[in-house]
């Protein structure tokens, strides 16, 4: 496995908004919205990775023995942000936030010649992106994405700045851990190039795949 890798940097931020505010988005529709952002909890929720609502530093001490890459999705704190992922760095735990706009979610970011960096239809796309799992070839390393991206407020100051962020291994909730049928489900997917509708698989069980499309 080879991870693509981000450069994140360190400011403490108080309160407040975001240093590179997205300028207002058209219109959508609401349904379309709840639809996406109902979908996108359903996934968090079945990965068994998302630990909702904890703060910063309850993620900090979860993630505090853990290797580098090992990852957590929890809800932000901040009051304009849904999400926030949190991760083990080689300086310790840290945490970015996840944008949301018109059905699209991505890392924060206050590089000014990234504006907004790739965004995916849903969170956990994100993250099997980020973490390249089973489908990033060694020779691929040369297509680490290396980005500055805004985290959650923390211990860090800005003498922390350009911290490479990895990601690599969920850290599962100790009441979430994953049921053998998941596990199952995850290894299916992570050894199926093509579509799972074309597996020879009862129906109920080409669902249950389709029930969470990913490897992670």
């Amino acid at each position: 496995m080879v991870a693509r890798a981000l450069t994140i940097f360190h400011h403490e931020e108080q309160g407040g908004g975001s240093c590179c505010p997205n300028p207002s988005p058209p219109l959508r529709d609401s349904a379309q919205d709840l639809h996406c952002i109902t979908t996108n909890f359903h996934y968090l929720q079945t990965s068994g990775w998302y630990w909702g609502n904890i703060s910063a530093s309850e993620a900090r001490k979860a993630l505090l023995k853990e290797p580098e890459g090992t990852f957590l999705m929890r809800d932000s704190s901040h009051p304009r942000y849904m999400l926030a992922l949190s991760v083990q760095t080689r300086c310790g735990p840290t945490s970015v936030r996840i944008e949301y706009s018109r059905g699209s979610f991505w890392l924060d970011s206050i590089s000014p010649s990234l504006p907004q960096l790739q965004s995916f239809p849903d969170v956990v796309s994100l993250i099997q992106h980020y973490t390249g799992s089973g489908h990033t070839s060694q020779s691929d390393a040369s297509k680490d994405i290396y980005s500055e991206t805004k985290p959650e407020p923390d211990k860090h100051t800005a003498k922390d700045s350009g911290v490479p962020l990895k990601l690599k291994h969920p850290l599962h909730r100790p009441d979430s851990f994953p049921s053998l049928q998941h596990l199952t489900r995850l290894t299916i997917h992570r050894h199926t190039t093509d579509s799972t509708n074309l597996l020879p698989l009862p129906k109920p069980l080409l669902h249950y795949l389709q029930n969470y499309p990913f490897h992670i």
